[in-house]
């Protein structure tokens, strides 16, 4: 078991999400940065799909009522464990996290996995629809699960942090935006506003012009869709999207580019690109 002493600005548990529910009106949601989170359950030899705790802005402190290996990935903490390598907490020791050197969004894995109990086959926190676990404060505690197999990875080097630039897929209706819409968007950096979140980040830039007035009727929405509303300023969907929406997408984030989307901050600065190439 663990409590829960503080949680910092936002802490929640995380899977990999409900896939194949949006039909449903069920969204996927699951960790932001799933490298990051699959990463942190291999160095502490659980399978990749276990849930884990998201720190945003870290900042958290945990305690264990029980000894447990455990593990950092994600943004890298100032201060606090060790990332990228396995480390053990003894019965009753406390795991103090700073805040982040650079990015956002922290996964802390537990041999074992949280195992608090799943809704619809997950045990992630969506914000959106508010299904799964009640976002972590203190005194929540966290069950731990029984371990499984063997801790094989013992070291996983650390990657600074990566250009803040996004690849995407022009359409599917960029048809609704003047000409060079796409291209103004892929012209000058854009800035990360304080309204973002795990539903998307919201952008402040260049604003994207519309060559057809009205709303679409509502339709399917992807992670990375970079969805613009009649403001003009893109919003990059992240795990807790709706399932559906109105307005128009210009362009879609390349899968392999989400991660980097999750780590944005308030206030940092990213371009998108329709390069395929890094």
């Amino acid at each position: 078991m663990i409590e829960v002493v503080a949680a910092g600005p936002y802490a929640t548990v995380q899977d990999l999400g409900r896939p194949g529910l949006a039909h449903l009106g069920v969204p996927r949601s699951g960790a932001a940065d799933a490298p990051s989170l699959r990463l942190a359950n291999r160095l502490v030899g659980n399978p990749e799909g276990l849930a884990g705790i998201e720190l945003t802005f870290g900042l958290a402190r945990l305690r264990f009522l029980a000894g447990a290996w455990v593990a950092l990935a994600g943004a890298p903490l100032a201060s606090g464990a060790d990332m990228g390598a396995p480390f053990w907490v003894p019965s009753g020791g406390e795991l103090r996290l700073g805040p982040p050197v650079w990015g956002l969004r922290t996964y802390v894995a537990v041999r074992g996995g949280i195992a608090v109990e799943p809704v619809l086959g997950s045990r992630s926190t969506d914000s959106l629809s508010g299904l799964g676990p009640e976002p972590l404060r203190p005194g929540t505690l966290l069950p731990v699960g029984r371990p499984e197999g063997v801790i094989s990875v013992d070291l996983a080097p650390q990657a600074g942090p990566r250009p803040a630039v996004l690849r995407v897929l022009p359409g599917p209706r960029d048809d609704w935006f003047v000409t060079e819409a796409v291209g103004e968007l892929c012209a000058r950096p854009y800035t990360v506003t304080q309204d973002s979140n795990r539903v998307g980040v919201r952008l402040r830039g260049p604003e994207l012009a519309r060559a057809k007035d009205g709303e679409l009727p509502s339709e399917g929405m992807v992670t990375g869709a970079v969805q613009v509303p009649p403001s003009g300023q893109p919003i990059v969907f992240l795990a807790d999207h709706p399932p559906t929406g109105g307005y128009p997408v210009i362009a879609v984030v390349r899968e392999a580019d989400l991660p980097i989307a999750a780590q944005l901050r308030p206030g940092d600065e990213v371009r998108f690109t329709t390069r395929p190439g890094p």
